[in-house]
C-alpha cells in the first residue's frame, strides 16, 4: 500500500476545496514543506507569503477572519503552536473567529531536525484555548477530509499534520465527522485509543495481542477537542481497561483527554503511551523505538492495563 504524509493531504486538500472565493490561505515562508504552495499554484490571488513571523501571521489572520474570511494560516506545529501561542490564544481564540491552522511537522518523526523542531506539546497548548478544535488525522483520507471539515465548521480549528509518509487505514467510503472517534477493529479485553500516525501502531498492537490470546478493541481518535466522550465511555465499560497511544507529551495530549472521560464516566484501568522528554535528532523509527511509540510497548501496556482491573 502507497504511503502518503499527512502534511502533502493537507496540501491537495486545500487546493480541492479552494474554490470558494472566501478561501484565503497565509504560510509563514515554508510553503514547500506545509504543501500549500499546492494551493498557491492554483490560487495565487488568495495566498499571501507572510515571511518568517509567525505571530504577525496569526494576528494578520485574525483581521480577515474578522472580515468575513475563511483563513488558513500554516507553518510547522513548533512554531505555530508554540511561537505564535499568544496571538493564537487572544486574537483568534478569545475572539472565537473563523482561522485554521495548518500545523505540519509535529512530532518526534519529524526525525533529524530535532528537539527544537520537534513539537510534542502543540495538542496540550491548543487544547487549554477555550473555542479551539484540535484535530490529529491518521492518514491522507482522513486529512483530506478534516480540512473539509474544518472549512465547513464555523471558528478555530488547529489540525496537526505529519511529515512522515503513513499508510491509510481509513477506506475510501470513509465518512469523517467532528467530534466522532471511529472503531477501527472490535475486542472485549482492552481498548487501544490512538490518534495520528499511532493508529497505524495500534492496529498493529492488536495484532500482538491477539498472539497471546487477548481481544483488542481500537479506536481512532482524531477529534481530540471536543473528544468524543461516547466512544469512550462504551469502550471503559465494555472492556474495561484502555490504552492510548499518541506521538505527544503525556501530559495534556490525548491520554489526558481520556482519563477526564473516563475519570467522569466509567472509570477503569488507563495506562498512556507518549512520552515525558525533549526530542532528539535521529531517524525516526529509531526515535520511535527509543521513545517507546511502537506496537510492542503498546501491547505491553494494554497487558498492564487488563492486569489492573
Amino acid at each position: 500500500m502507497a504511503k502518503k504524509a499527512t502534511r502533502e493531504s493537507y496540501g491537495a486538500a486545500l487546493a480541492e476545496f479552494g474554490a470558494d472565493e472566501n478561501i484565503v490561505v497565509l504560510d509563514a515562508d515554508l510553503s514547500k514543506s506545509t504543501k500549500t504552495e499546492v494551493f498557491l499554484k492554483k490560487y495565487p490571488e488568495r495566498f499571501i507569503n507572510m515571511g518568517i513571523a509567525e505571530g504577525n501571521m496569526m494576528s494578520v489572520a485574525a483581521g480577515l477572519a474578522a472580515a468575513g474570511k475563511t483563513v488558513f494560516a500554516s507553518s510547522f506545529a513548533m512554531f505555530a503552536a508554540g511561537r505564535a501561542f499568544e496571538q493564537v490564544r487572544n486574537s483568534i481564540g478569545y475572539t472565537n473567529l473563523n482561522v485554521k491552522i495548518g500545523a505540519t511537522h509535529a512530532g518526534i518523526s519529524v526525525g533529524e531536525d530535532g528537539a527544537s523542531h520537534q513539537c510534542l506539546e502543540d495538542i496540550a497548548l491548543m487544547r487549554s484555548i477555550p473555542n479551539m478544535v484540535v484535530i490529529n488525522p491518521a492518514d491522507d483520507i482522513e486529512a483530506r477530509l478534516a480540512v473539509k471539515a474544518a472549512i465547513d465548521h464555523e471558528g478555530p480549528v488547529y489540525m496537526r499534520f505529519g511529515r512522515l509518509a503513513v499508510e491509510d487505514v481509513n477506506g475510501e467510503d470513509y465518512k469523517f465527522e467532528l467530534g466522532k472517534g471511529v472503531q477501527l477493529a472490535d475486542g472485549s479485553d482492552v481498548t487501544i485509543i490512538a490518534t495520528g500516525l499511532m493508529v497505524e501502531m495500534a492496529l498493529a498492537a492488536r495484532e500482538i495481542l491477539a498472539k497471546d490470546g487477548i481481544s483488542a478493541r481500537v479506536v481512532n481518535i482524531h477529534t481530540i477537542k471536543p473528544i468524543d466522550a461516547e466512544i469512550i465511555t462504551k469502550a471503559a465499560k465494555e472492556t474495561g481497561a484502555i490504552v492510548t497511544a499518541e506521538e505527544h507529551y503525556i501530559m495534556g495530549g490525548l491520554g489526558s483527554a481520556v482519563a477526564e472521560v473516563v475519570c467522569a464516566n466509567a472509570p477503569c484501568p488507563v495506562k498512556i503511551v507518549g512520552t515525558d522528554r525533549f526530542g532528539k535528532s535521529g531517524k525516526p523509527a529509531e526515535l520511535f523505538k527509543d521513545y517507546g511509540l511502537t506496537p510492542e510497548n503498546i501491547a505491553e501496556k494494554a497487558k498492564e492495563a487488563i492486569n489492573l482491573k
